[in-house]
């Protein structure tokens, strides 16, 4: 997907540029730590306040859960229906750009984060997601690929780095070659996890490696021959994040619930109608787009 992950594309023509791969440090790499409760009860108007703000997301949410709920609804083992519609969300073709040319810059500043990223409820969902699904496997390390054509990335053996958004990646290296060869990475993720179930293209064998799990470059090849120009091998030493629980910081002139409605503001949203594509946010027992939280 983007920068570093699977989508299905046909590549006319494309320009190469030049990349530094290092440690992302305006990535916005919350884990949220100790704070899912307060976060879990910020969501619903936090949600409508971003759906009315951002109305690709808005779209493709309405979308993903009806992909979702054509694939059978399922939700084990994660925590919630709204952390698998969120997968959905992400692993679709409409907004995963944007969401993660987002998230590598949102980081900048707790104001930057606050003001011009609304993604906040899918970052939440996405990151909370992989906790969920990581506990559930085990927390296994896993060999993984990526495969990028529109960058050359430089790095420096010993380095330490991290992607700095949502990488997808697949155990399967022929599958990563579709998506590119400018670039290859093979990367040994312990907080990478595999999304297949809740995934709009299953074939792909995804692994979703989350903002703030660092890495150490052990091989660097540039070879330039035309086929593959740069491997790069990358093996997990950890995790890094410079924020943890952001949103309930504050700091907001619209308070932290991010809406001048509040959290019992008007459960309308931009489908103009209660309940419309499963956004009725004033009953606990109905999904809402969030799912039961």
């Amino acid at each position: 997907m983007a920068l570093l992950g699977l989508t299905t594309m046909v590549v006319l023509a494309i320009t190469i540029k030049e990349k530094s791969l290092d440690t992302a440090l305006d990535s916005f790499d919350d884990q949220y730590q100790d704070c899912d409760p307060a976060m879990e009860e910020a969501l619903p108007a936090l949600g409508r306040s971003e759906f009315h703000k951002n109305h690709l997301f808005a779209q493709v949410w309405a979308k993903a859960f009806a992909e979702w709920q054509k694939a059978g609804s399922p939700v084990s083992p994660l925590s919630s229906r709204a952390q698998a519609i969120a997968i959905m969300t992400y692993t679709m073709n409409d907004l995963y750009t944007q969401f993660n040319d987002q998230v590598r810059v949102a980081g900048r500043s707790p104001q930057e984060y606050r003001d011009n990223f609304h993604f906040k409820t899918l970052h939440f969902l996405l990151t909370k997601a992989v906790a969920t699904l990581r506990a559930a496997q085990g927390e296994q390390c896993r060999c993984v690929f990526i495969g990028v054509n529109k960058y050359k990335f430089k790095a420096n053996r010993s380095n330490i780095v991290r992607f700095g958004q949502y990488a997808s990646s697949s155990l399967c290296e022929n599958v990563s070659k579709n998506f590119g060869s400018t670039t290859v990475f093979k990367v040994q993720t312990c907080h990478g996890v595999e999304i297949q179930e809740f995934s709009k293209f299953p074939s792909e064998k995804e692994v979703l490696i989350p903002p703030f799990e660092k890495f150490k470059v052990t091989y660097v090849n540039d070879t330039e021959d035309g086929k593959r120009n740069v491997e790069i091998h990358l093996d997990s030493i950890g995790t890094y994040s410079k924020y943890n629980c952001e949103w309930l910081r504050g700091g907001d002139s619209l308070g932290p619930w991010g809406h001048p409605l509040g959290p019992w503001g008007h459960p309308l949203g931009p489908w103009g109608q209660p309940g419309a594509m499963g956004t009725d946010w004033s009953h606990g027992d109905s999904l809402g787009p969030w799912g039961h939280l």
